[in-house]
């Protein structure tokens, strides 16, 4: 059997990019930032940097067969500063937020008509940002071009950034300067065994978003090595990683840390935690996989492949009556991915507290769990629900007031004259709506679906239809249930 630090060097030699591709990356970033300089010159627009950011940009920390750009344009702040002095933090984010709508249709996209550059168009959830897509034979490159305030990095740390990107190209010189290539390559790994375990980026299978490529570079930066990581995985949650050395105690002070499943504080800015869209079952997920791992290392826990799609009628009995899929069809392309994923999460969620208990809180459905998985390139959404208690009585005693407050038996009595008393309270036996939890489901998607997604199927999951409904019960089943 190999050992551990045989599988990991086996498995580098396959992940690390080849020269050529270095090559054919800086080949078009190159000519990317020509073409971007030309305009501006033309436009007469000033800027203060053009850099290619992230993993392939001056981090070096990408994977194989990973072509992705992305180049960040810096704009000197002090050109902006008085068009948005006075303004409320509110204010100052809608009016930054036009002005760089106006840079990326007036300056980026124009810069992007040329041949090789493919359909030039502009995203932004928060941030306006360009996107375009770049090819060469058979490689295929996303192109993202984002403008930002270039700020000094006193400036970030006292004042934080003005627009949610501009910490960026200092993560990009932070990791530049503090990892070694050894550690850049140990990045490689821990990315890869992310995505080997369907827990990368905002795309993550299991949970919401799993660890982006900035938290597997500072796990790399505070661990040292990715045996470290490894070793010290499970204590994540309970030892915060700070930069600033602060205590549990004074970080658990800080009113946006205090709901963050795990705290990986952001070198650049005390005040962010880049741990905090981690979600807790990616985690988890991961925290089981290392461990196994490390009992029985084998290359095959870096190896990616699609989720598998379950099959339903190879389940437990008693499990399949309480697995409930919801399958949906997305019909507008215009809406991020992202944004369908976090529409469908807090679906989810209402689902859950809703479904769990009644209006007074009595217990309804009791214990539900659920997981969204999607495949946006052919617009297939899905939620899959566990529900503990999926029948239910047709009625349920309701608590009322203590026989001995009158005022307050009055008037539950006038409100229920059915009423009936015990222990030494007053009770009502109360008509369920919904004594299925699968009806209830229907009724909820019925009033409550996002407008641009159309119901394919909702049912108990033997009867699910789609190819990735199915690898959304494996993601529940076996990803988030048993953990």
């Amino acid at each position: 059997m190999l050992s551990i630090d045989e599988i990991l060097s086996e498995v580098l030699e396959t992940i690390i990019p080849t020269p050529h591709e270095i090559a054919y990356i800086n080949n078009v970033t190159k000519n990317l930032q020509e073409k971007i300089e030309k305009k501006s010159k033309e436009l007469k627009i000033e800027y203060t940097v053009i850099e290619p950011q992230g993993s392939t940009g001056i981090k070096q920390t990408q994977l194989r067969n990973d072509f992705d750009i992305d180049l960040f344009i810096g704009l000197d702040y002090q050109y902006y500063r008085p068009k948005y002095k006075g303004l409320s933090k509110n204010k100052l984010k809608k009016v930054s937020k036009k002005d760089f709508l106006e840079l990326c249709t007036k300056w980026i996209i124009p810069s992007l008509r040329a041949e090789e550059f493919n359909n030039p168009r502009l995203l932004y959830a928060e941030h306006p940002y360009v996107t375009v897509d770049y090819s060469l034979g058979d490689i295929k490159t996303k192109i993202d071009v984002v403008l930002y305030f270039d700020l000094e990095l006193d400036f970030i740390k006292t004042r934080g950034p003005i627009t949610a990107v501009d910490r960026s190209p200092w993560h990009g010189r932070f990791i530049r300067d503090n990892l070694s290539n050894n550690q850049k390559n140990d990045v490689r790994l821990l990315k890869q065994f992310f995505k080997a375990n369907y827990s990368y980026g905002d795309k993550s299978s299991v949970g919401k978003i799993g660890f982006i490529g900035y938290s597997a570079e500072l796990l790399i930066y505070y661990y040292e090595t990715l045996q470290n990581v490894f070793d010290n995985f499970h204590t994540l949650k309970s030892k915060p990683l700070d930069f600033y050395k602060r205590e549990l105690s004074d970080l658990e002070k800080i009113p946006h840390f205090q709901n963050d499943y795990l705290i990986i504080v952001d070198p650049i800015d005390k005040n962010r935690n880049v741990g905090s869209a981690i979600s807790e079952q990616a985690y988890k997920y991961c925290n089981h996989r290392i461990t196994q791992f490390l009992k029985n290392p084998e290359k095959t826990f870096f190896e990616i492949e699609p989720v598998k799609m379950a099959e339903p009628k190879l389940l437990n009995t008693s499990l399949l009556s309480k697995l409930f899929v919801v399958e949906l069809k997305n019909s507008d392309d215009n809406i991020h991915y992202t944004i369908n994923r976090d529409k469908l999460h807090s679906l989810g969620e209402s689902i859950k507290s809703n479904g769990e208990k009644e209006l007074n809180h009595t217990e309804r459905f009791t214990n539900i769990v659920f997981e969204v998985y999607f495949e946006d390139e052919i617009n297939e959404y899905n939620i899959c629900f566990y529900c503990e208690t999926p029948e239910l009585s047709h009625s349920y005693s309701r608590r009322g007031p203590p026989i001995k407050e009158h005022s307050h038996v009055k008037k539950f009595i006038k409100k229920n004259p059915t009423y009936f008393e015990k222990d030494g309270f007053l009770w009502v036996e109360v008509q369920r709506k919904f004594t299925d939890f699968l009806s209830f489901l229907k009724n909820f998607i019925k009033i409550k679906l996002p407008a641009n997604f159309e119901v394919i199927n909702i049912s108990n999951v033997l009867t699910t239809k789609t190819s990735s409904g199915k690898k959304a019960i494996t993601i529940l089943k076996d990803m988030v249930l048993p953990f």
